[in-house]
């Protein structure tokens, strides 16, 4: 499968100083300015995920962590899904889940993947598979429902 951007997939060790910092900010520009939320993304997960980032001509346009099991959830899950402002409407959220998936398969095997999504997002995270799998609860003022997939 051809990329449109360069996929970097790291744990947090791995990060330099300018990715975490890319990363950091991307994650603060949709979740803190765009969506007007004030919470802490700080939440002392990252030092145990992997990070997978996605750039254009060395911008950040794209990020997800992939977490273990135990941490969010009882089974691997994805988590802190950002797509840039910038590279909105150009298939890179598509790109992103699909490799996301692929990355957490090829570290857990085939499993069920259980993330935390925005309900205004359910039909985009069903085209990947998803269900919902609880009812709609507020975080951050924001509806949001669990969703479930399969081991496929």
């Amino acid at each position: 499968m051809e990329y449109k951007l360069d996929w970097h997939f790291q744990t947090f060790d791995e990060l330099t100083n300018e990715e975490l910092y890319q990363l950091l900010r991307l994650r603060s520009e949709v979740f803190v300015l765009e969506q007007k939320c004030c919470f802490l993304d700080l939440d002392n997960k990252d030092q145990k995920c992997h990070h997978l980032s996605g750039y254009l001509n060395g911008i950040l346009m794209a990020h997800s962590r992939i977490v273990p099991a135990g941490l969010s959830y009882e089974y691997p899950s994805l988590g802190r899904i950002a797509v840039s402002g910038l590279g909105r409407g150009s298939g890179y959220g598509i790109e992103l889940m699909n490799v996301s998936i692929a990355k957490l398969e090829m570290l857990y095997g085939k499993s069920v993947i259980r993330i935390g999504a925005q309900l205004y997002l359910r039909n985009f995270y069903e085209s990947f598979h998803f269900k919902q799998s609880s009812d709609v609860y507020l975080e951050d003022d924001i509806e949001h429902i669990e969703m479930t997939r399969e081991a496929l």
